[in-house]
């Protein structure tokens, strides 16, 4: 048992060496975009707070934050997220020249929501020595009428 177990030890050791070989790996590994300076830029925000105004619980809420890159270098959006389940971003993935415009894209869905006023936030992550704020989105969901009897599915277009 001793044996086997020394064996099956040295083989994981031999793999796990071999799986650290680092002769190709620079040439595949991207660059660390957050860390690389010398690739920094400069991004403007055209609004990172919009107020999306009133809707109806149940209703989604298309917001759409756009920026500039105001830099020399090409600009990278390569993390955003959402603050909650409530809300999903698409944004643009393709590196944004110089004097270039990109987009994040949110979709609030107020029937995840509360009922009131409502406070979100998206986090955005660039390449940039200027740091990029959270976009923020702010409304009111207004309690959805009751319907008796009547089928309260809506159609959206």
């Amino acid at each position: 048992m001793n044996r086997f177990s020394l064996t099956f030890f040295t083989a994981a050791l031999v793999v796990v060496l071999a799986c650290n070989s680092t002769d190709n790996a620079s040439k595949d590994t991207p660059i660390d975009v957050g860390r690389d300076s010398a690739n920094f830029t400069t991004v403007l925000w055209m609004d990172s707070l919009i107020n999306f105004g009133t809707v109806t619980k149940g209703e989604k809420v298309h917001i759409v934050y756009k920026c500039k890159n105001t830099g020399t270098k090409p600009l990278l959006l390569y993390y955003v997220r959402p603050g909650c389940g409530c809300t999903v971003a698409e944004y643009t993935k393709a590196a944004i020249p110089p004097g270039g415009m990109g987009e994040v894209n949110a979709e609030f869905d107020s029937n995840h929501g509360i009922v009131g006023e409502v406070i979100k936030s998206i986090t955005v992550k660039t390449n940039t020595t200027n740091q990029s704020p959270h976009l923020v989105f702010t409304g009111t969901v207004n309690a959805a009428p009751e319907t008796k009897g009547k089928d309260s599915t809506k159609k959206s277009s």
